[in-house]
């Protein structure tokens, strides 16, 4: 009775602490919080909590084969621990905090740099097979361990030596830091936070600290061939790196071991990452494998059978020895019952060959897209892509993309060398960092090329050299241009969009392509503004005997509809390209003609708009000897900022125009050259050159200021009011056709006069003086504040010129 009384008290005490440690766990439970920005790395972490208990749970539950927690924990504190540089810390504190609806990418990561490390040992291995040693398989091997919260990636790559750890996961160039967190910023600002973001930390190369928005500790084993085997292990604040006491258990490459936070707990799911796998890296060049489980059939003896079947044979038995020899084998299998078992095995997660070794028939689109989302680490479909095989002097393999949306560094790293174009030889990677594998205005392009004619075991300087290197690079431009001159009309506009300045670059730098580029050239017209069209579309638009593309160039549209050179133009209905973008001018320049058809500038000298008409002719020869005393005035007088004057072909409502050269700067190229981000703080003497060229004063005949001028000129060579009148109505021009005012003062001193003479006051009338406060104001000084000239009012001045001389 006293045995069974005291099992009861021993029975209570156990489930009533039980019940206590429930409640506790419970109570301690709470709703995870998405972090801002701003907080602190590992705030939101169960790493962070300063409980003993739970500490003591994370250090037992960090161990790794062969090395206790204890004895773990015992080399961290005998190591020299490290801080993490500032970016980085302000990096890691950024990724963690802005991808938290995200993490899954971290996998991405994790399995791109694995595949990375493996691409270096395969290349040294073509030139020297020894780097290999005993380690020849190239693999990526994922595996979880559930009772300690352990994910393992391990590669059989180049690894990393114990200085290697030190410099690559802890520390990073701070140009890059920089630029890295700017972008990210940016994509906040724009409201781009989740998947942009993880589109981000691919193209920086910093994918590395994504682990901790899934871990609150973070082991890497390395092994390299030059080094020891070394162990690195970070919490996100600080890293410490050893010496692995184990000696050499990876024989080559780089196991990466996160212990997972508790809100992560999914990523200890095979489904899950497998999920993952298949999302982000099916396409990887190495084999992945995932430790998994599996239920397999399996024959097993079926004891309870041969215990029935027995006692049935003791009972009755038979005198046909025969028929029991006959029947031995069915005997057999009823002795056996089929039941299910769980096995493990390494699980292959991408089985697929490369994509672009397959025809083009046989890979569905959905394919494509998953490819290239892979490799080029966007979350977005491409716009366009292209497979195809170039056979001839040498013959490949190729796939090319256009990102739907252009890289955030496009022009800021134009002359960089990028890693747009990824070159394999025989299925082997071989490098992404050849320069100009595409020209410059294609870098936009992603892609993939496989040759078996390139040499494999030769250096990259060497393979670089190559004469069918050149002719694959040649080759690789035309088919990137035939692809995009298929792109549809409709995904045409958003694609000039994104890359419209890239074609016109190609124009200026890619004289051997550039018939091939200007039928891609789009823009607007006079008679579509709103619709961009092409330059074969103006040509087949062109009026009878128009032998010009006609073109101005504005700061906007608005800009060049009201410009004076367009009014004659404009009347005859010929179409007007409107060129709007600082490098079109460029652009026009290098291209002279299109289809047979020369291109003229409207606002330059050589208009000739009735040539063939010779009624017209005579007219305009009627007009000049007209007016021969005015244009001879106006040269004589205005020498100095005109040279020439003439009658105007192309003028109809403007007084007057400033034309420029045929190789001279009109007023938006004026603009652009003086805008130049990196002109000379002296100038550049041939820019200065152009800058200051004279330009020929055109006059309009028909219009009644310049009749009212001739009349004052015919009075007398000498009436200042004239003088006055033909100063104002030059600057007007200037600014009217597009250029900048050298003497901005002495044109708001002859506005001014002019209003004065309009509203009849008298010019010699002085500005009123204000009453003078003694305790505040100095005497002012009348000498100067007479000649006080208000700059800030000269652009309200000069705009309203034009009104001013109409009126």
């Amino acid at each position: 009775m006293f045995k069974w009384l005291l099992f009861s008290a021993l029975l209570s005490i156990f489930l009533f602490s039980n019940i206590c440690k429930a409640d506790d766990d419970t109570d301690t439970t709470s709703t995870a919080i998405p972090p801002k920005v701003d907080d602190d790395i590992g705030k939101h972490s169960d790493a962070s909590k300063t409980d003993d208990e739970v500490v003591q749970k994370e250090e037992e539950a960090i161990k790794l084969d062969g090395l206790s927690a204890k004895e773990f924990r015992t080399l961290i504190d005998a190591s020299e621990k490290h801080q993490f540089q500032t970016e980085v810390n302000r990096m890691m504190k950024l990724i963690i905090n802005s991808l938290y609806k995200n993490k899954e990418i971290f996998l991405r990561e994790l399995i791109s740099n694995a595949s990375d490390a493996l691409d270096k040992i395969r290349f040294l291995s073509l030139t020297d097979k020894t780097v290999l040693g005993d380690k020849e398989e190239l693999t990526i091997r994922i595996k979880i361990d559930k009772d300690n919260r352990m994910l393992h990636i391990t590669d059989t790559g180049i690894g990393m030596t114990k200085a290697d750890l030190v410099q690559f996961l802890g520390t990073i160039a701070k140009s890059d830091t920089s630029e890295f967190l700017n972008k990210v910023q940016d994509a906040q600002k724009d409201g781009r936070e989740g998947v942009s973001m993880s589109d981000l930390i691919g193209q920086f190369g910093v994918g590395f600290y994504s682990s901790f928005l899934v871990a609150d500790k973070v082991v890497v084993t390395s092994k390299n061939n030059a080094d020891d085997q070394h162990i690195w292990e970070s919490d996100s604040t600080s890293f410490n790196v050893f010496k692995d006491p184990r000696g050499n258990t990876l024989g080559r490459g780089t196991t990466v071991s996160l212990h997972l936070k508790e809100e992560a707990g999914e990523y200890l799911e095979a489904s899950t990452l497998e999920e993952i796998i298949r999302k982000y890296s099916q396409f990887i060049n190495f084999n992945i494998y995932l430790w998994k489980s599996k239920v397999v059939k399996e024959e097993v003896p079926d004891d309870d059978a041969s215990e029935e079947k027995k006692t049935d044979e003791t009972e009755k038995k038979t005198d046909d020895d025969a028929a029991v020899e006959d029947d031995k084998e069915e005997e057999k299998k009823s002795k056996t019952k089929t039941v299910d078992k769980t096995v493990w095995d390494w699980e292959l997660m991408n089985e697929s060959k490369p994509i672009w070794q397959r025809k083009s028939s046989e890979v569905t689109e959905d394919e494509y897209h998953a490819f290239y989302k892979s490799f080029a680490k966007d979350s977005d479909a491409p716009m366009i892509y292209s497979h195809f095989t170039a056979e001839g002097e040498v013959t490949f393999k190729s796939i090319l993309y256009v990102p739907k949306a252009a890289p955030f560094d496009l022009f800021s790293n134009y002359n960089k060398k990028t890693d747009a174009i990824k070159l394999y030889v025989r299925r082997v990677f071989i490098t992404d960092n050849f320069e100009e594998m595409m020209p410059k205005y294609l870098s936009f392009i992603r892609g993939v090329v496989d040759s078996d004619d390139l040499p494999l075991n030769v250096s990259r300087e060497t393979l670089q050299q190559s004469k069918l290197l050149k002719v694959i690079k040649k080759k690789l431009v035309r088919k990137a241009l035939d692809m995009l001159k298929k792109i549809s009309p409709d995904d045409y506009t958003a694609f000039w969009k994104e890359y419209g300045t890239n074609i016109k670059l190609g124009v200026i730098e890619d004289s051997a392509n550039r018939t091939r580029l200007a039928k891609l050239l789009r823009f607007s017209t006079s008679l579509s503004k709103d619709k961009l069209i092409s330059l074969t579309e103006y040509v087949e638009r062109m009026k009878p005997k128009q032998e010009h593309i006609y073109f101005i160039s504005a700061m906007s549209i608005e800009e060049a509809e009201k410009s004076p050179f367009v009014e004659r133009i404009l009347r005859k209905g010929y179409e007007v390209l409107y060129l709007v973008d600082p490098v079109d001018q460029y652009c026009m320049q290098s291209l002279p003609e299109y289809e047979g058809k020369k291109f003229q500038n409207v606002a330059k000298d050589g208009l000739e708009l009735d040539k063939s008409n010779t009624k017209k002719e005579e007219e305009k020869k009627h007009l000049e000897k007209l007016y021969e005393p005015l244009l001879t005035w106006l040269k004589e007088k205005l020498g100095e900022k005109i040279s020439d004057a003439k009658i105007s072909d192309r003028l109809v409502q403007t007084p007057m125009a400033l034309v420029a050269s045929q190789w001279g700067y009109d007023g938006n190229m004026e603009r652009i050259a003086r805008a130049q981000a990196y002109q000379k703080s002296g100038g550049d003497a041939t820019m200065n050159y152009y800058l200051n060229q004279k330009k020929t004063l055109e006059i309009n005949p028909r219009h009644p200021l310049i009749k009212d001028l001739l009349r004052r000129v015919e009075d007398s060579k000498d009436d200042k009011t004239a003088l006055d009148l033909a100063n104002v109505m030059v600057e007007a021009a200037t600014l009217r056709s597009g250029y900048d005012l050298k003497d901005s003062a002495g044109f708001a001193d002859r506005i001014e006069s002019m209003l004065r003479r309009a509203m009849g006051i008298s010019l010699d009338e002085k500005v009123e003086d204000e009453p003078v406060d003694e305790e505040t104001d100095a005497k002012p000084d009348t000498k100067e504040d007479e000649n006080v000239i208000d700059d800030d009012d000269d652009t309200n001045k000069q705009s309203t010129t034009v009104c001013l001389l109409e009126t």
